[in-house]
């Protein structure tokens, strides 16, 4: 069994274990079961990175076999620059989230445990599958146990919520569903994503398959105005439900403009990047003076996150190296970011069991350790240099310069807000005199938490500090896809 294929099935096997044979009585176990599973996988996908060959635009990796024979369907993985550092993220958020809930989730242990080993295995798996129907299998199969965590372990409104993720997101997908299966036709009975990267197609036909694949991954990632959904089940999400949701299920929406509707599509995605600039620079600014005045933190934060993201997509549709790159760069220096701030709350949450802005007030006095970690996630949510939050933003405004100073302006007034809101919540909940007698007693960190806050702060200043190596394995990917999108595939 290949690289790829253990890093996939190793946590959906443990996972599914879990849920079978788990027993509340034995939440210790299970809880070691689940850390053995995830660290597991995440030391699987290691030599994914050290054994990659930068340099070549080649898909790496590879493993082809037999699947569905009369459909010519395959089960077939392969990673390039666009994908790679995605596997490993994947791997090591998961690893983070089952540390976060060590001691917090007391009930179903097993059933939570085994839906993030499972939701862990599929989404490698999206990343990774290099046919058409394997990534829709492993995009869809992602729902359901996203889709319980949210509905079990959630807050008071979790059943609402739950629904609303589920019904935005595959309505959606549907559409795309009607686009794999007219490319399959199209291509002469092929599933094979690298056939239809180069399979002519009519004008009319490019713009109906961008906009079936817009449907299914501008709501996953999501742009405005198909937002709506994210805030409300980011409040309703337990910590680390949130974490994984802001983290990585996010980037699986942005990574199918990669995979799919830039080279696929590549004549349409040109007459359309007006509109995809258009949304991206919308989601940047209105998104971002609506997280200004947010009172519930996880709502403030996760309004962030579709700002954040809108840098992403700005980036792939300014179809320049910098850009692309830097949306790349983004979607990493997000998963880090966004998950560290939605862990941080998590912290708070389970100490007062309350997300209200102002119930606190002055935590610093009472959490110093806590507090000087929550300023280092605050700052590289603002884009503070030498932090990863910084990078990758500044690539795209450099390359959005590059492709319209206007364009490059209004991407960079981005900041500002950023700084604005997180800086503001960091100060009311964080600074001045103690608020009130519940935050009076609260208690530092743990080890746990130490160590959990501690590898994300690391990975947050690593990629701040040394990009280079985040960078040097796209390039090539990138500087192939810009190629392909360049070139007309009209016949």
């Amino acid at each position: 069994m290949g690289l790829l294929s253990l890093a996939i099935w190793l946590p959906i096997v443990i996972g599914a274990l879990l849920l079978a044979f788990g027993r509340d009585d034995q939440a210790r176990f299970v809880r070691w079961a689940a850390l053995v599973g995830s660290v597991g996988s995440f030391l699987v996908t290691i030599p994914v990175y050290t054994r990659f060959q930068t340099g070549t635009a080649a898909m790496q990796f590879v493993e082809r076999a037999p699947w569905i024979e009369r459909f010519n369907i395959n089960y077939h993985l392969g990673v390039d620059g666009l994908s790679m550092w995605f596997v490993l993220l994947t791997a090591f958020i998961t690893v983070i989230v089952v540390i976060s809930a060590w001691e917090v989730i007391t009930e179903r242990v097993n059933q939570y445990m085994g839906a993030f080993l499972i939701l862990s295995g599929l989404m490698i798996g999206v990343f990774a599958a290099l046919d058409g129907m394997l990534f829709y299998v492993f995009f869809e199969a992602t729902l359901i146990p996203m889709y319980l965590i949210i509905g079990i372990w959630g807050g008071p409104n979790r059943i609402y919520a739950a629904f609303k993720f589920f019904l935005y997101t595959l309505l959606g997908s549907l559409l795309m569903l009607v686009a794999l299966v007219y490319l399959y036709r199209a291509s002469g009975g092929s599933f094979d994503i690298a056939t239809w990267h180069r399979t002519p197609l009519g004008a009319t036909a490019q713009t109906l398959i961008f906009f079936a694949f817009f449907a299914a991954f501008a709501v996953k990632v999501p742009m405005w105005p198909v937002h709506t959904w994210l805030p409300d089940v980011h409040v309703e999400a337990p910590t680390g439900g949130s974490a994984v949701l802001a983290a990585i299920m996010l980037k699986l929406g942005a990574y199918g403009f990669l995979r799919f509707s830039m080279p696929i599509a590549p004549d349409a995605a040109r007459e359309w990047a007006w509109l995809m600039i258009a949304l991206s620079i919308v989601a940047v600014i209105y998104v971002g003076l609506v997280a200004m005045v947010q009172r519930d933190m996880k709502k403030l934060v996760a309004y962030s996150s579709v700002a954040h993201m809108g840098f992403v997509t700005l980036g792939f549709f300014i179809f320049n190296p910098l850009g692309v790159a830097g949306g790349i760069v983004q979607m990493i220096a997000h998963g880090f970011v966004s998950g560290a701030m939605f862990l941080s709350i998590g912290v708070l949450y389970d100490r007062m069991h309350s997300r209200q802005i102002a119930d606190y007030g002055g935590v610093v006095n009472v959490m110093p350790k806590f507090s000087a970690f929550a300023l280092l996630f605050a700052m590289a949510n603002c884009g503070l240099p030498a932090t990863a939050g910084f990078v990758g933003e500044w690539m795209v405004i450099l390359g959005a310069v590059k492709a319209n100073f206007w364009i490059g302006l209004m991407a960079a007034t981005a900041l500002i807000f950023g700084a604005a809101y997180t800086l503001w919540m960091y100060k009311r909940v964080y600074l001045g005199p103690i608020g009130n007698d519940h935050v009076k007693e609260l208690t530092d960190i743990n080890g746990r938490e130490f160590f959990m806050l501690a590898v994300l702060a690391v990975a947050v200043l690593w990629m701040g500090l040394d990009p280079k190596p985040f960078t040097d394995v796209m390039n090539a990917s990138v500087a192939e896809l810009l190629r392909h999108v360049a070139a007309s595939k009209l016949p």
